[in-house]
């Protein structure tokens, strides 16, 4: 049978607090009891030695032997032994009694002896237990013995013996116990009905964690946990609910990534697979089938970018790209990927400018670098305006280096900023004109530079401009002075836009 952390802790505090409970009763009994004994004591002390000197006022001591009178003493020894609930009794230095305040009704003092080494531990001055007297008692009683000396000279003559039972100590200790018994059951039940609400209270957290995480192995990331304090129950709940939320967000890109990829790896498999069957089936005639298969040949290119983009990112994302890093200079990057889209740039007419400048040396990986470069010329270029221009722009600044790819053109608005470097995410803009974009080549781009330490922005004017600006490690070697125009505005800028 499994046991919930409920009934465990319950039980716990619960016997806890009774175990608790009982030790304190016990200690208070223990104390009460040696309290009441000590103040008996100390009463029949003080009694003995009123009755002691009222004794030895009062009768003839001599050789070591005490002559004593019952009528003189009875009147004030019965009144004392009275009033202080005890029995007054005066022995020989033998222990045989010789007077004893309860007369005649008395059988036990005048039948034994009180035990010798009673006596002589009363030698010294006094003796007080709460005992059986040696055997004398067939009941543990208070007992007090004070010797009792000749007038002029320290030899003992007699001892003089105050005693009181037990009961008094017995009906304390019971009336305590009842006192005691109702109080702490009363505080039992009280502390088990506040632990009880108390723990009640502590588990709630954890038991709508363990259905929330039920929910959560069933695909239902929206259980949220509720927080009612700032302990570490609170911290674990304020945890779980931002796991709950990381969980959710990853689900909802899981899906969209799902439902992206499929979406842009069957409209070139479409396409691929309609032409190719319409070549086998005669459907196109053969005048036209070059034209058709490069289209094909295009639609696998496309294809071939898309899984090649998502393998790169998969190994970025699982920590497995490793950065081979390197001091090289990124203008010579820049320059062949701007030859390599030489005719579409002379097809558009473009102006190139901001190439004319000296060496940049960076420190990262060439390859990486590359794709990122090519990625910006080529979003550049299919976006630029007729007749426009690219321009180029290097800054150093300290450790990083920041590179600007600004194209003139209709510009990105305010609302599509946000989301440019989000996968597959693509402009309604570009949907008209990137025919062949599958959406990753930003979100490779930011990955790609967060992976070396830096950072890339975006800045765009409405029918104006739009320009990336990322930032790359400088190579250890400094950099020529540059100084181009505005290059010196990017430093401040970084993450403004």
């Amino acid at each position: 049978m499994q046991k919930s952390i409920f009934s465990k802790y319950f039980r716990v505090c619960a016997v806890t607090v009774l175990l608790a409970t009982l030790l304190l009763g016990t200690l208070f009994m223990t104390f009460a009891a040696q309290y009441f004994s000590r103040d008996k004591i100390k009463l029949l002390t003080g009694s003995a030695y009123v009755a002691r000197n009222y004794v030895m006022d009062r009768v003839e001591t001599g050789s070591g032997s005490l002559t004593l009178s019952d009528s003189i003493l009875d009147p004030t020894l019965g009144a004392l032994s009275a009033s202080g609930d005890a029995v007054i009794f005066i022995t020989d230095n033998n222990g045989k009694t010789l007077y004893c305040s309860e007369g005649s009704r008395c059988s036990l003092h005048r039948t034994y002896q009180v035990p010798q080494q009673i006596l002589k531990q009363a030698e010294t001055g006094i003796y007080a237990e709460n005992g059986r007297m040696a055997g004398y008692y067939k009941e543990a009683c208070y007992t007090v013995c004070i010797p009792i000396s000749e007038e002029n000279s320290n030899q003992i003559a007699g001892y003089l013996f105050v005693s009181a039972t037990s009961d008094d100590l017995r009906q304390f200790l019971s009336e305590m116990i009842k006192i005691f018994l109702i109080s702490a059951v009363a505080v039992l039940l009280l502390t088990f009905i506040i632990t009880y609400f108390v723990t009640l209270k502590m588990v709630r957290p954890l038991r709508e964690m363990a259905v929330a995480a039920k929910k959560f192995g069933q695909g239902d990331f929206t259980s949220r946990i509720r927080i009612d304090s700032d302990d570490e129950i609170g911290q674990l709940a304020m945890a779980f609910n931002n796991m709950a939320k990381s969980l959710s967000n990853l689900e909802s890109m899981r899906r969209s990534f799902v439902a992206n990829v499929s979406h842009e790896l069957r409209t070139p498999m479409t396409s691929i697979a309609g032409f190719i069957d319409g070549i086998l089936d005669g459907t196109i005639a053969p005048e036209k089938q070059a034209h058709y298969l490069q289209i094909v040949s295009d639609e696998v290119k496309r294809l071939s970018r898309l899984v090649r983009s998502m393998l790169n990112l998969s190994r970025i994302e699982a920590g497995e790209m490793k950065v081979q890093t390197t001091q090289f200079n990124v203008l010579e990057v820049i320059c062949e990927t701007v030859f390599s889209f030489e005719q579409s740039i002379n097809n558009k007419h473009l102006d190139i400018r901001g190439l004319d400048t000296e060496k940049v040396m960076v420190e990262a990986d060439p390859d990486l670098i590359h794709q990122v470069v090519y990625n910006l010329i080529e979003n550049a270029v299919k976006f630029v305006n007729d007749g426009g221009y690219l321009e180029f722009n290097f800054n150093v600044d300290g450790r990083m280096t920041y590179v600007g790819i600004r194209n003139s053109g209709e510009g990105l608005s305010k609302e599509e900023i946000p989301k440019v470097f989000d996968r597959f995410y693509k402009t309604d803009r570009s949907r008209g004109m990137d025919k062949n974009g599958v959406g990753l080549g930003l979100y490779l781009v930011r990955s790609i530079i967060n992976l070396h330490g830096g950072d890339i922005i975006v800045k765009s004017t409405p029918g104006e401009f739009t320009e990336f600006v990322f930032s790359i490690p400088t190579a250890k070697a400094k950099n020529p002075t540059l100084v181009k125009g505005r290059e010196k505005e990017y430093p401040t800028q970084q993450g403004k836009e």
